[in-house]
């Protein structure tokens, strides 16, 4: 099977990022930190970061690092949320709304809903993923 190059960026086109390999279904993340970074809920689709290439133009990647298991990788420029990756795992959440064509891409399930805002109701029928009721800091 031929993959297509998937391409995304930030805003301000500082950092840009090519993906050669297939991305995972979208997943739509309700936990604080997901809404924190994001503004909303954070929807984002894995791949292997082997199959990753970025480019920053002008050292405006930064990544910070928000607990001691994943850090969250953004434009210094734009502020643009971008990557979310787990330590040492070989896979990175590209955001969503950061690639230039979603090729077909649906969300194909929730995580963490029981944290969601109160101001937005998840889809009837989407898949949520059981968590307890701990609030991750991942």
């Amino acid at each position: 099977m031929t993959v297509k190059p998937t391409t995304g960026g930030c805003l301000c086109g500082a950092v840009a990022y090519r993906i050669d390999g297939l991305l995972d279904p979208i997943i739509g993340c309700h936990c604080g930190q997901c809404r924190r970074t994001s503004g909303h809920y954070a929807a984002s689709a894995e791949v292997s970061e082997n199959d990753l290439t970025i480019a920053d133009r002008e050292n405006a990647l930064i990544w910070y690092r928000s607990s001691e298991k994943a850090e969250r990788g953004f434009c210094g420029h734009c502020g643009s949320n971008l990557f979310w990756r787990q330590t040492e795992s070989g896979r990175v959440s590209v955001g969503a709304g950061s690639l230039n064509d979603t090729h077909d891409l649906q969300m194909n399930r929730h995580i963490f809903a029981q944290f969601k805002g109160d101001y937005y109701d998840i889809p009837e029928g989407a898949e949520v993923f059981p968590t307890d009721d701990t609030e991750p800091s991942i």
